[in-house]
C-alpha cells in the first residue's frame, strides 16, 4: 500500500486562510495521542495543546474533543487487556485510561482542564441538553479547557461506532461554535484513497458535501476510511446544517498546526451552508414553539427591539399557558404581540414565580437557580429585528 507523499501534498495544497472565529472546537483522534508501544505520548499532542494556548492568548475560546482513553486504557491493563475485545471490555479500559488522558492535556496546558463526559442522551434529552450548554459555557467563562469525551462506559452505542467526529459536530452546535478543527493523522478530504490510488488529489476547498463528494471516503470501516474520513464528512455535515465551517488537517504537521495560529489552513475547508447565526435565527423563528407564551413588559419589549439581548425576570409580567425548561416559547408585549421567540430556561410555572423579580433572587424564590436570564441572548430571536451587540433586559 502506497504511503502519501507529504511534498507533494504541500504543493497541491497551499494554504488558506482559515475562516475568521471567536469560538472553536477542536477534535483530536486517538491515532495522533496513542504511543507505538502503547499508552500516549504527547509528540502531537504539543503543537495542539501550543494552537490552544495561543487562541487562548488572543482571546478565542477552544473546546477540545479528545479521543485516546481507550489506548490509555489498555496501556495500564497490558496483560488483562490483551484477550478482551468485547464492547464491555472496552467500556472498562474507556473508565480505566480517562484520567490519564485527562493528564496528558492538563501536563500541556497551563490553564486548568476540566473533564466533560457526554452520551447521547444527555443531548436529545433537552434539559440535560441545556446543563451540558451551561456547564460548558461557564467553564469558558473560567477560562478553563473543556476536555470533552463520550462517556464510554456507559453508552453502548457511541463507543461501538468510534464516532467522535459526530460527538465533536454535536458540541460545536451545543456551544454555538464558529468553527470546527479536526485533527486526525491524514492531511485533507482525497479525490480518492491515496494509499491505494496514486492519482488521488487531495481537496483544499469543498462547498457542499453532495453524494459525490460523500463517496470520495469510501466505506466507513474500509482501510479506505482515510482515518475515518466518513465520519468527519457526517461530522462537517452536521456542523455545516448549524452554520459551522469545517476544518480537516493532519495533527501530525507541526508546521500544519503552527499555520492554524496565523489563521492559515494547510487542509480541506467544508463551507457552511450558511452562517451560525442565520441557521440559529431560522431554526428559532420558524421551529415549532410550545403552546405556553411569556409576557414581558413595555421596557423590556424596547430593549428587544433595540438589539441582541437577553431576557431578565426584571422585564416579566408572567406566562400563559404550559411550557417546560428548555422548550421554545413566544415572547409578548402585554397586548398579546408577538415580540419574539427563545427558549426558556425555565418552566412556565416557575416564570410566573420570578416575574418582575431581580435576578439575585432567583435562588431565595426557587430555591435553586439554573442561571440568571429567563431566556438568554444566544437563544433568542427577535421576530423583526436584527442582531446588534449583546446587553441584558431588565426592566
Amino acid at each position: 500500500m502506497a504511503m502519501i507523499d507529504t511534498k507533494k501534498v504541500r504543493d497541491v495544497l497551499p494554504e488558506q486562510v482559515l475562516p475568521s472565529w471567536r469560538r472553536a472546537v477542536l477534535k483530536v483522534g486517538s491515532n495522533l495521542l496513542a504511543a507505538d508501544g502503547g499508552g500516549l505520548t504527547p509528540r502531537h499532542a504539543k503543537a495542539l495543546a501550543a494552537f490552544i494556548a495561543a487562541s487562548h492568548a488572543d482571546g478565542r475560546e477552544v473546546v477540545l474533543v479528545s479521543s485516546g482513553a481507550v489506548a490509555a486504557g489498555r496501556a495500564l491493563l497490558r496483560q488483562h487487556a490483551r484477550g478482551s475485545s468485547g464492547l464491555a471490555a472496552r467500556q472498562a479500559l474507556a473508565a480505566l485510561g480517562q484520567a490519564p488522558m485527562i493528564a496528558l492535556w492538563q501536563s500541556l496546558s497551563a490553564r486548568p482542564v476540566a473533564q466533560v463526559l457526554l452520551t447521547h442522551d444527555d443531548l436529545r434529552n433537552r434539559r440535560r441538553y441545556l446543563n451540558a450548554r451551561a456547564t460548558l459555557r461557564e467553564l469558558l467563562q473560567l477560562g478553563v479547557l473543556p476536555v470533552v469525551n463520550e462517556n464510554d462506559t456507559v453508552s453502548v452505542d457511541e463507543l461501538k461506532l468510534g464516532d467522535n467526529d459526530n460527538l465533536a459536530a454535536i458540541v460545536a452546535a451545543l456551544v454555538d461554535a464558529d468553527l470546527l478543527l479536526i485533527a486526525s493523522d491524514v492531511d485533507a478530504l482525497y479525490s480518492a484513497d491515496p494509499r491505494r490510488d496514486p492519482a488521488a488529489v487531495p481537496i483544499a476547498q469543498v462547498a457542499a458535501l453532495t453524494p459525490e463528494i460523500v463517496a470520495m471516503a469510501g466505506d466507513s470501516g474500509s482501510a479506505a476510511g482515510t482515518g475515518g474520513m466518513r465520519t468527519k464528512l457526517q461530522a462537517a455535515a452536521k456542523a455545516a446544517a448549524a452554520g459551522i465551517p469545517t476544518a480537516l488537517f493532519s495533527g501530525r504537521e507541526a508546521a500544519t498546526v503552527q499555520a492554524l495560529q496565523r489563521g492559515r489552513l494547510r487542509g480541506t475547508l467544508i463551507a457552511a451552508a450558511s452562517t451560525r447565526l442565520q441557521a440559529r435565527k431560522y431554526w428559532l423563528r420558524h421551529a415549532p414553539a410550545a403552546p405556553g407564551r411569556i409576557r414581558i413588559d413595555a421596557g423590556a419589549v424596547k430593549a428587544l427591539a433595540g438589539g441582541r439581548v437577553s431576557l431578565l425576570p426584571g422585564g416579566v409580567l408572567g406566562a400563559d399557558g404550559e411550557f417546560h425548561r428548555g422548550d421554545l416559547v413566544e415572547i409578548v408585549d402585554a397586548d398579546g404581540a408577538a415580540v419574539a421567540r427563545g427558549l426558556s430556561q425555565y418552566g412556565a410555572a416557575e416564570v410566573r414565580r420570578l416575574a418582575g423579580r431581580h435576578s439575585r433572587e432567583i435562588d431565595d424564590v426557587l430555591g435553586y437557580s439554573y442561571g440568571d436570564e429567563v431566556v438568554h441572548r444566544d437563544d433568542l430571536v427577535g421576530m423583526n429585528r436584527p442582531v446588534a451587540s449583546g446587553q441584558e433586559v431588565n426592566a
